[in-house]
């Protein structure tokens, strides 16, 4: 027994030396940086400079690998609170003792983090893509780990052997894992697949050896002349859906990847929106659905009488109309010429087919299929329908500002835009004061328990734990007084949480903060954030909102340790 403990405390002191040099090797590395970008160096210098701080880079990307392999591999992940703060307390200048102690210990009861990949992502501030990267180079490159926490060979073991080497530079042996793995699943099954992978390696093995600056180009042709093969079922659905780029020039941009059999299904429909005699032709219904969005006129309104008041070209007037002149006045001057008239919108037939396309999804999207059946319809019942909520700030919108109004989704929404749709059945308009605290849900108002509900997930739009990305449909509502202590279900004392987070909170994993006159708020363990500020998810905000929430959050973290605020720290 004493040999394995001594071999055991050998092996701790060694690790823990080698976390020390990485402490001074990080303090060094900064204070010569800070020398050297406010010298005006030598041309000598900066080449030297800049080459130092290439092969500081190669190497920072070969420990970067293993550091994410070691998460995985020793379960940090699991590491308890306790454990987590004297990692966090260590600081820049750790001593032997201090890193000797932070060996930390697992648990098999709740923690702050999931995986590794949810630990590097919300501990280390790392984005997804690029833990994703990292943790799929592990795989190629050092190996993985089976369901059961078994280590697994590495994928490509030849590329393995150049990645260990310290004379060769990681960077693009880890670009040529991650091309050649995005090819796996277009692989063939079985030995045959086994054989190309082989092929692919040394391929890129040579290239590599024989000319680097290349390599990237000629690689990524081997991969794509692979994937452009007759690909397998399973690769293909890998990559169909429908993805969110995000706003672009005041559009946002979606790119929509399918089979082949259902964009059959697509351009017979695309094909239909030119027919009058189809449904899906039908003008009228297309036009009256363009005009919700886009404040047009619809196929009803006859005349300028006939419009809703939203419509009119004096709707965004607020002043009342003028008094009847008085017949004892002098003369008023002769009316001013009509203003010039925007051109009038393009008959049907006449827009580019790709907005007639998108007006018919639109249709599609805004129908009621939950009462149609197979018999009538050749439909499948029960299909879903959407619901938009639309959160105004009521400050804002009678104050005359332009940036009031917002979609539950977060995308901000122009005021003809917002009054086009309040004329939509299926839209629900929330209103907020400058608090974001629920204050009326308008036409929508149904049961209480749903009124309620969607108040709350329209204001809040996701979990409540900072930095989730979870949205709201799958998050649940989070009694912040407890009903078993005689807490009332209030409006005022509820948060949304994901099932992680909803359960963490409860474990006292983190803290919910309740402020009079305000939204409920986050305290993190002081392990996770030293300065212990009260904050807020602003994942699902406009970046508006997220700077204000900021504001908000960052006022009343003051306030609370000036003394003059009492908020309530809701127990687990």
């Amino acid at each position: 027994m004493p040999a394995p403990r001594r071999t055991l405390t050998n092996m701790s002191t060694a690790t823990a030396q080698a976390l020390q040099d990485l402490a001074t090797a990080n303090t060094l590395y900064a204070s010569a940086t800070a020398v050297l970008s406010t010298s005006e160096l030598p041309a000598g210098h900066a080449a030297y400079f800049a080459l130092a701080t290439e092969n500081h880079a190669a190497v920072q990307s070969r420990a970067q690998l293993y550091a994410a392999h070691a998460l995985r591999t020793s379960g940090a992940h699991k590491l308890d609170q306790a454990s987590l703060q004297t990692i966090a307390d260590l600081g820049t200048e750790p001593s032997m003792e201090q890193l000797i102690a932070a060996e930390g210990h697992t648990t098999m009861g709740r923690t702050h983090y999931r995986s590794a990949r949810a630990m590097m992502h919300d501990w280390l501030d790392i984005p997804r893509s690029t833990v994703n990267d990292r943790l799929v180079q592990a795989d190629c490159l050092i190996g993985g780990i089976d369901d059961s926490g078994a280590p697994l060979p590495p994928w490509l073991p030849k590329l393995s052997q150049q990645f260990a080497n310290p004379e060769v530079d990681p960077r693009l042996v880890l670009a040529t894992a991650t091309k050649l793995h995005s090819a796996r699943k277009d692989l063939a099954d079985g030995p045959a697949g086994e054989a190309q992978k082989e092929q692919l390696e040394s391929q890129a093995l040579q290239m590599i050896a024989g000319e680097p600056k290349s390599a990237r180009k000629h690689i990524g042709e081997l991969v794509a002349r692979v994937k452009a093969g007759k690909r397998p079922l399973k690769a293909l659905l890998e990559e169909v859906g429908l993805y969110r780029r995000g706003l672009r020039k005041g559009l946002v941009e979606y790119i929509l990847r399918v089979l082949p059999s259902q964009a059959a299904v697509i351009e017979a429909f695309f094909a239909s929106l030119s027919n009058p005699s189809t449904l899906a032709g039908n003008r009228d219904a297309l036009q009256d659905t363009e005009a919700e969005f886009t404040g047009e006129q619809g196929s009803g309104w006859d005349d300028e009488s006939t419009k809703p008041d939203w419509a009119r070209q004096d709707s965004s007037s607020t002043d009342p109309p003028p008094d009847p002149p008085d017949p004892g006045d002098a003369p008023a001057d002769p009316p001013a010429p009509p203003a010039p008239q925007a051109d009038p919108q393009p008959a049907w037939e006449d827009l580019k087919p790709e907005r007639r396309r998108l007006i018919g999804v639109m249709a599609l999207l805004m129908a009621d299929h939950s009462s149609r059946t197979a018999q009538d319809t050749g439909t499948r019942k029960g299909l879903a329908t959407g619901q938009v909520s639309v959160i105004l700030d009521y400050e804002k919108m009678m104050a005359g500002g332009e940036k009031y109004a917002v979609s539950s989704s977060g995308f901000a929404l122009a005021p003809g835009e917002v009054r086009a749709m309040m004329c939509s059945a299926g839209i629900y308009p929330v209103i907020l004061n400058g608090k974001s605290l629920p204050l009326d849900l308008g036409r929508s108002q149904r049961l209480f328990s749903k009124a309620q509900s969607r108040a709350l997930r329209a204001a809040y739009r996701g979990c409540s734990y900072p930095g989730c990305s979870m949205p709201v449909e799958r998050c649940e509502l989070d009694h912040l007084d407890a009903w078993e202590k005689g807490g009332a279900t209030d409006i005022n004392s509820a948060a949304l949480g994901c099932p992680v987070h909803h359960v963490e909170r409860h474990c006292g994993l983190f803290h919910a903060v309740k402020i009079p006159g305000c939204r409920p708020m986050v305290l993190l363990p002081e392990a996770l954030d030293p300065e212990q500020k009260l904050r807020v998810n602003t994942y699902f905000m406009t970046p508006d909102e997220a700077i204000k929430a900021d504001q908000l959050a960052d006022r009343m973290t003051e306030l609370w340790r000036a003394g003059e605020l009492q908020v309530e720290i809701v127990d687990p």
